[in-house]
């Protein structure tokens, strides 16, 4: 009987070793994760003195900033669906300042806002600095005749519009409009799904912790 439990009991101890320290792992990605978040609030609130002149995707990354100038008439459309409203179309400008050409995300508009014209105007953006990471296998080309993309594509978007690859996603502009909804950045949107993990990883370890004591005892008795 004992030589039996030999090998159920070593299959336990290994599985929640292996369980535990998947916990452990998630737990310290937890605490990562945290700190990254931090440091995201951080940039997110911070007023940056003017625009960066060599912008770095790592280092300025959600950094705030404000700027004035001139939004032309320029824009390119990327379909997304907002919640409460439905499908509809960010609207990607160009944006002239101090002698320089960058992007804006305005925001949100209705689909059957599309079409609409929108002048060019003097503006006041203020925003955080964002190079999304939008694109994978499965994100389909640009219609670039019907103006409808699928994805916010910094350097492609640049290129269209003849702008440096820098887009500031608004979350206040100088003036209001009545079809143009700013969706600013939020660190709510940013994934972090840790402590999850660390609750699944810690309670398949207590499973397999009764399933082996279930076995054994079983055993014990025998009735296996």
């Amino acid at each position: 009987m004992q030589r039996r439990m030999i090998l159920p009991l070593v299959f336990g101890i290994v599985g929640t070793a292996i369980l535990v320290s998947l916990g452990v792992w998630q737990l310290q990605r937890l605490t990562w994760k945290q700190g990254v978040l931090a440091d995201i609030d951080a940039r997110m609130t911070t007023l940056l003195p003017a625009l960066p002149e060599t912008p770095d995707p790592d280092f300025h990354k959600y950094a705030l900033v404000s700027a004035s100038g001139v939004i032309t008439g320029d824009e390119i459309h990327v379909l997304v669906s907002k919640k409460g409203t439905g499908a509809g179309y960010r609207i990607i400008s160009r944006f002239e300042t101090g002698g320089r050409a960058i992007l804006v995300d305005r925001g949100f508009i209705p689909a059957a806002f599309k079409d609409s014209e929108r002048l060019p105007l003097n503006e006041t953006i203020t925003g955080n600095l964002h190079w999304p990471d939008e694109i994978d296998s499965f994100t389909p080309d640009a219609d670039i005749e019907g103006n409808i993309w699928f994805a916010r594509d910094v350097p492609a978007m640049a290129e269209t519009l003849g702008t440096e690859p820098l887009m500031i996603i608004a979350s206040k502009t100088s003036r209001s409009y009545n079809d143009v909804t700013p969706m600013p950045i939020e660190t709510a949107d940013i994934p972090n799904n840790h402590l999850e993990y660390v609750i699944t990883w810690f309670s398949l370890a207590a499973i397999w912790v009764g399933m082996t004591a279930f076995l054994l005892r079983r055993i014990s008795q025998k009735k296996i």
